[in-house]
């Protein structure tokens, strides 16, 4: 099942894979093919076919140190290579490399926390540091600190953050890429650096102060393929007194417009600080028949008259719009917050409110694990697993994410919900939810799921469903944010002003910091020189 490196000779490859095991030790070098299985995407929409995304072996380094020394073995032997953190990324592609037959270079053995500061809220840790890790070392060490968790808690800190991922506490920590501050980085020739104010070996201010002097270059290690992030900082939220999460729902169609621009002024002026999830429960259906008429008017976009959708609600006895976000903070600010909230949003007629649930920190053990939206609250879980597919399909395999960003104003959450609506309903597939994730401090995300399977025939339909939502969003300027590894080539292509110009900086960029190029081939469309314009 694995596939050797292409290009590479068999015996190039054996001695390299000797070098390479001499570093990390024999018991870390894994060439079986049980053991390279493991690093396969499950829920990969190429399964069993001659274009699936597989590794030749894999690697677990233990230090930096070791990280160096392999990769100056790859370059060595021009032998492909593919870092992972915790390899968690299960909807994006896992743990599977994006160029088929690369190492992958496993991470999460360099799983230390190496410094927590209750003085300054941050902390600096390693790749295979998880946020369940990170958690349970705040809790033993009696930090009242919290980690922003992704869902689900398994995932790894720096490599989420690195993939642009987000979390659900406050505005400054559920964008993990912009929470770090300061990163240690293996480039594609084995040098190391160290970004911001780590530069001086003597700083103490490098969870403190992202930039430095000069340019600020952590960026051009996101979602990319420059280099191995051994290190990374990230600022931490202080617990509050309490926190508050609350639902507040819309009852017409015509009121999403409303609720936005109310949603976003309490936002911008920091009354709202947590992330908002949107949805829409009229418009979305879970499984089973579609249902006609559901699927006539969410086509039918801007065609549909108030008049059709209030009919429509009518039989379904639910609110259109339903928001759910979270208040933080002492007692009095959260009481004072939330009577402003519902006196803003009480502009709109038949608006109600819902107190879900009001939780006070410190927690008990038993309280943290009794909490129900545990990564509101800072607290890591495997919750996701528990619910159903958004696309409806119950039984597929797995699944992709297909993630357009987009401003969050009532016209543009009505116009992509009609259009993917007519993608799923061409390829005969229940109405895919409606409604946003606030993720960021001013873009939403729309998410919808394309079923994978272990079948072929399936999986083409999946694979055709997802390039047709590519096309549908890329014309009506809803680019997506992240991308499941087959995908990345074509989404990036989707960038495309002046004719790719920000691709070429890319490959620019690629050719001076990993001149052999063997870091990560075709990582978001990057490939080195010499695989230019050949298939991954």
């Amino acid at each position: 099942m694995a596939k050797l490196p292409p290009g590479l000779k068999e015996g190039d490859f054996q001695a390299a894979l000797g070098e390479i095991r001499k570093v990390v030790g024999k018991d870390w070098l894994f060439t079986s093919e049980e053991d390279v299985a493991l690093y396969r995407d499950f829920y990969s929409p190429m399964w069993g076919e001659d274009d699936e995304r597989l590794a030749s072996a894999a690697l677990a380094p233990d230090s930096v140190e070791q990280v160096q020394a392999v990769v100056k073995i790859a370059n060595q032997y021009s032998l492909p290579i593919y870092p992972i953190s915790t390899g968690r990324n299960l909807t994006y592609g896992g743990s599977a490399p994006v160029y088929s037959g690369s190492i992958v270079m496993d991470l999460r053995r360099m799983n230390r926390i190496l410094d927590v500061s209750t003085e300054d809220r941050s902390c600096l840790v390693e790749p295979g540091v998880s946020y369940f890790d990170l958690y349970r070392h705040l809790r033993q060490n009696k930090t009242r600190l919290w980690v922003d968790t992704a869902d689900p808690g398994w995932g790894g800190l720096i490599g989420n953050a690195l993939d642009h991922g987000v979390g659900y506490t406050g505005g400054d920590f559920r964008d993990h890429f912009d929470a770090h501050c300061g990163m240690e980085v293996v480039l594609g020739n084995g040098d190391l650096v160290r970004t911001g104010m780590g530069a001086n070996p003597k700083a103490k201010s490098w969870q403190v102060y992202k930039y430095g002097i000069g340019p600020w270059v952590d960026g051009i290690f996101s979602q990319s393929n420059f280099g191995i992030v051994t290190k990374m900082g990230f600022w931490l939220m202080e617990e509050p007194e309490m926190g508050m999460r609350v639902t507040v729902t819309a009852a017409r169609h015509e009121d999403i417009h409303k609720f936005l621009e109310i949603f976003k002024s309490l936002a911008y002026s920091q009354i709202i600080k947590s992330q908002m999830m949107l949805a829409s429960p009229i418009m979305s259906q879970r499984g089973g028949t579609p249902d006609a008429e559901l699927t006539r008017l969410r086509v039918a976009g801007a065609a549909a008259s108030s008049q059709d959708w209030a009919r429509y609600a009518e039989s379904k006895k639910q609110p259109f719009w339903s928001a759910t976000f979270c208040f933080y903070g002492p007692a009095n600010i959260i009481a004072a917050s939330w009577e402003h909230t519902k006196d803003r949003f009480s502009e709109i007629p038949g608006i109600k409110f819902e107190e879900n649930e009001t939780v006070r920190f410190p927690l008990t053990d038993e309280q943290a694990e009794n909490v129900p939206a545990k990564a509101r609250f800072g607290i890591p879980s495997l919750i996701a697993f528990g619910s159903r597919n958004a696309s409806g399909v119950a039984a597929s395999e797995g699944h992709l994410d297909f993630s357009p960003m987009l401003s969050p104003r009532g016209d543009e959450i009505l116009a992509l919900a009609a259009a993917a609506a007519k993608v799923y309903a061409d390829f005969g597939l229940p109405m895919p939810a409606v409604g946003g994730a606030f993720y960021h401090r001013r873009g939403m995300i729309m998410f919808y799921t394309v079923p994978t399977y272990k079948n072929a025939e399936a999986n083409r339909k999946s694979r055709a469903l997802y390039e047709r939502l590519l096309a549908v969003c890329a014309e009506g300027g809803w680019n997506l944010y992240r991308v499941h590894a087959r995908y990345q080539a074509a989404a990036v292509g989707t960038y495309n002003f002046n004719n790719g110009a920000l691709h070429r900086l890319h490959e620019t960029l690629k050719d001076s910091i990993d001149p052999k190029g063997v870091l990560s081939a075709g990582r978001y469309g990057i490939m080195p020189k010499h695989l230019r314009g050949k298939n991954a």
